[in-house]
């Protein structure tokens, strides 16, 4: 990933952080053929080794899981807020024009070798521990105890996990560093008026980068 020095966030909790609030992992891995991409909700284990455990599960269908893939390393990148950001909030655009626009983004690239497991007491493990998490806001939180036990043994022959421990971690947050602080307060404004969630978190990361 394309990192300059400016826009590299090391800080191990705000990176597990962001994974943790955006699941969703953008999986790329190859086989002897060809690059294949897959989008698997992680969960993070930061325990787990110098960098923690990213674990998850894929179709047994999903032949990411062969033989070939299993000893390539994977690169799995996780896209936090990101909006598009307009020069007309940049006060010195009005003072001299030297202004363009740009992108606005925040995204954690995570490097490992994937392990998979085709245990059923780890499965069933996995899934409670994953519908709990993502359960947990809901009014009456569904526990995999709800489904039949046939229904759920037959869903869970289906699957195979997968544990990546984390060999390497990038963090690439681009929210105006480059721009005067008097700029990064209107950008801040400006995605504070638009209001969709990806503006208000972007206004929130580019606020911390204002000095005082």
């Amino acid at each position: 990933m394309y990192l300059p020095k400016i826009l590299e966030e090391t800080r191990i909790e705000v990176l597990h952080d962001l994974i943790r609030s955006h699941p969703l992992g953008t999986w790329v891995s190859a086989d002897m053929a060809e690059l294949n991409v897959n989008h698997i909700p992680f969960l993070i284990n930061d325990a787990a080794g110098e960098f923690g455990t990213l674990i998850g599960h894929v179709a047994r269908a999903n032949p990411v899981w062969n033989a070939q893939a299993s000893a390539i390393p994977s690169v799995i990148v996780f896209r936090g807020p990101q909006t598009y950001i307009t020069p007309s909030w940049y006060p010195s655009k009005h003072q001299h024009g030297k202004a363009v626009p740009t992108w606005n983004y925040a995204v954690v690239a995570v490097h490992g070798v994937p392990e998979f497991i085709d245990d059923q007491d780890w499965l069933r493990a996995h899934l409670s521990s994953l519908t709990d998490t993502h359960e947990a806001p809901q009014a009456l939180p569904w526990k995999i105890d709800d489904a039949p036990p046939d229904f759920t043994e037959k869903m869970i022959a289906a699957i195979v996990g997968v544990q990546i421990p984390i060999q390497r971690i990038e963090g690439k947050w681009k929210v105006n560093q480059n721009r005067s602080d008097s700029d990064k307060m209107g950008v801040v404004a400006g995605l504070l008026g638009k209001g969709d969630d990806d503006s208000l978190a972007m206004a929130s990361l580019v606020r911390q980068r204002i000095q005082g």
